[in-house]
């Protein structure tokens, strides 16, 4: 899908963990509908190598780098998307941790860096972002990316699982607090997305891929346009009217994984 070239025009998106896998995927489509971009991440040769992409591809983007761990750390990204652009429209918490683990094996340490990073991290961005959120035009848009998973349980990634969940709570929160200030908060949900680390690392170096291409009802992976496109969809004024919607983009796995219809004889 190709969303006109001027869908988010005007509007300044922050986005975090946006060198790379979904995030840039993002990153790469608003460019495309002519928002203003600040990419945050740790790794600043990432950041550089996906501004000078963007830019050859006609966007504008700056990067910071940044450990969504530390609040201040957060809050210089806000303050430098403010200063730079006069305003913050968009805050994509993207930047997340993960690896498998069973939880009987886990490290407190283990457990407390995904938390640290997910659940926190998504936290600390909606605080940052929260005063320039509420004074944008457009109205604020808060996105923070979760999982189905974090409603089913998530074996071998009780750490992402439950920070997810955390997520989906806190968006709710967040909708009822902050929807009288205009601002849009929602969460989307990828499923297993074959363009990213995550999915190579998790499902095929385990040795897992068949398994769970099975349980995906259009029989493949997605691709990081695919979320990208949901995002942009609730950033623009198509999107105006969502607020406290977990957006599934999945291929039906969630469904796929429903017990299945059994025959009665004689029914």
């Amino acid at each position: 899908m190709t969303f006109s070239k001027d869908a988010l025009a005007g509007r300044v998106a922050i986005i975090t963990g946006g060198g790379s896998g979904i995030g840039f995927g993002i990153a790469k489509a608003f460019a495309s509908a002519s928002a203003k971009l600040v990419l945050a991440s740790r790794n600043e040769e990432r950041l550089q190598g996906a501004v000078e992409e963007i830019t050859e591809m006609g966007g504008e983007a700056i990067a910071v780098q940044a450990d969504v761990r530390d609040y201040d750390s957060v809050a210089r990204v806000v303050q430098t998307a403010v200063e730079t652009y006069g305003g913050v429209d968009v805050m994509i918490a993207n930047a997340a941790g993960n690896f498998v683990v069973p939880a009987a094996d886990m490290s407190p340490n283990a457990w407390k860096t995904v938390i640290d990073i997910d659940l926190n991290g998504t936290f600390y961005c909606a605080r940052a972002a929260y005063p320039a959120l509420k004074e944008s035009e457009f109205g604020g848009r808060f996105i923070a990316i979760s999982t189905t998973r974090a409603l089913e349980g998530w074996p071998g990634c009780a750490h992402a699982g439950a920070a997810k969940a955390g997520i989906m709570s806190l968006i709710r929160t967040l909708t009822g607090e902050w929807g009288k200030d205009g601002i849009r908060c929602n969460t989307i949900a990828p499923g297993a997305i074959g363009d990213t680390e995550g999915v190579k690392r998790i499902y095929e170096d385990a040795g897992r891929k068949a398994n769970e291409l099975s349980s995906i009802p259009l029989g493949e992976f997605g691709k990081t346009t695919d979320i990208a496109n949901a995002a942009v969809f609730l950033c623009s004024d198509a999107g105006a009217y969502v607020a406290g919607a977990d957006l599934v983009v999945d291929g039906g796995r969630n469904r796929g994984r429903a017990s299945p219809i059994v025959s009665v004889p004689g029914k």
